[in-house]
């Protein structure tokens, strides 16, 4: 089943098992606003230049893209707009996490219905449930919506983390194939590799320690600093994954500053403005996040200047 679904998309890789692999620099999508709601227009033109930058896929109504403030009708229509844009050039992995295993299921048979290529579910959130809750969470949510599932694994927002453990009794279910993992913790990818096998996908969801991941046995990052700097973080992987360190390491370097500088204030208000200095969105988020500061902002754009994508 999985090998059908990916068979005509070039971005998705296929792995003996049946499984897919989704790799590469992979941008956890801002969504776009004007005044009166999301920027429809502004969101599809954005998804056009990431994929005509070499993004390996796109992520819309993850954290970044403030799915907690979108409405579930907006939800759902940005799930749409991006599906229909990227037109099976790169997989579509949606945003689909609740605390309310209901919600989760329902916004995952939507991310199914829509024509995406896999959801992205992150942990329950302030429910704090128990090891045996997570697994019987998102059993419930793989039983129900039919495609990949991708487990977030973000503790710094969620409280609670998924033990390697858990996750290697979930990875036994057909549809639960990857992790992005937020943890940070650099010996979680090795050990995920070894309980797990190398053909579950690791995705980094840490920008500033994503090279050390690869290394670790990571197959890609779900990237924030990919919506202002995509070509750069598409290289850096395929600098990896050619076995090119010098080049990666020259990436690196010149990204490190804006990794820092995008989380200078809660995300994604920094990377919002970074784009609005791109002439791709504007520097709108929804309450209770605000503008960023002044002084954000000078480091924001010197940390661009530095990476070479602002002049």
């Amino acid at each position: 089943m999985v090998t059908a679904l990916f068979s005509g998309c070039p971005k998705a890789r296929i792995m003996a098992n049946g499984s897919i692999l989704f790799s590469g620099s992979i941008p956890a999508l801002i969504t776009p606003f004007t005044q009166d709601g999301v920027d429809e227009k502004a969101f599809q033109e954005f998804i056009d230049w990431q994929i005509e930058e070499g993004s390996g896929g796109v992520v819309p109504v993850g954290t970044t893209g403030e799915s907690p403030t979108l409405s579930h009708a907006e939800h759902e229509r940005v799930v749409e707009l991006a599906v229909e844009v990227a037109n099976g050039r790169v997989p579509v992995i949606a945003g689909a996490g609740s605390n309310a295993t209901s919600e989760a299921i329902s916004l995952a048979r939507h991310a199914k219905a829509a024509g995406a290529d896999a959801a992205l579910v992150v942990l329950p959130y302030y429910n704090k449930p128990t090891q045996e809750g997570l697994y019987q969470h998102f059993k419930a949510i793989h039983d129900a919506a039919d495609l990949p599932i991708l487990i977030y694994n973000i503790p710094g927002r969620c409280v609670i983390d998924m033990s390697v453990e858990t996750m290697a009794r979930l990875a036994k279910l057909p549809n639960i194939v990857g992790v992005k993992d937020a943890t940070n913790d650099l010996g979680r990818p090795l050990l995920t590799r070894v309980q797990i096998g190398p053909e579950f996908c690791q995705l980094s969801g840490e920008d500033i320690t994503a090279t050390a991941f690869y290394a670790q046995g990571g197959h890609g990052c779900i990237s924030v600093t990919a919506n202002v700097a995509p070509r750069l973080c598409a290289e850096q992987y395929t600098a990896w994954e050619r076995g090119d360190l010098a080049e990666m390491g020259r990436i690196r370097d010149r990204l490190a500053m804006l990794h820092r500088a995008l989380f200078l204030e809660a995300s994604p208000a920094p990377v919002k403005y970074a784009a609005s200095l791109l002439g791709k969105a504007q520097p709108i988020v929804r309450a209770p996040l605000v503008e960023t500061t002044v002084e954000t902002k000078k480091a924001v754009r010197a940390a661009m200047e530095h990476a070479g994508i602002l002049n």
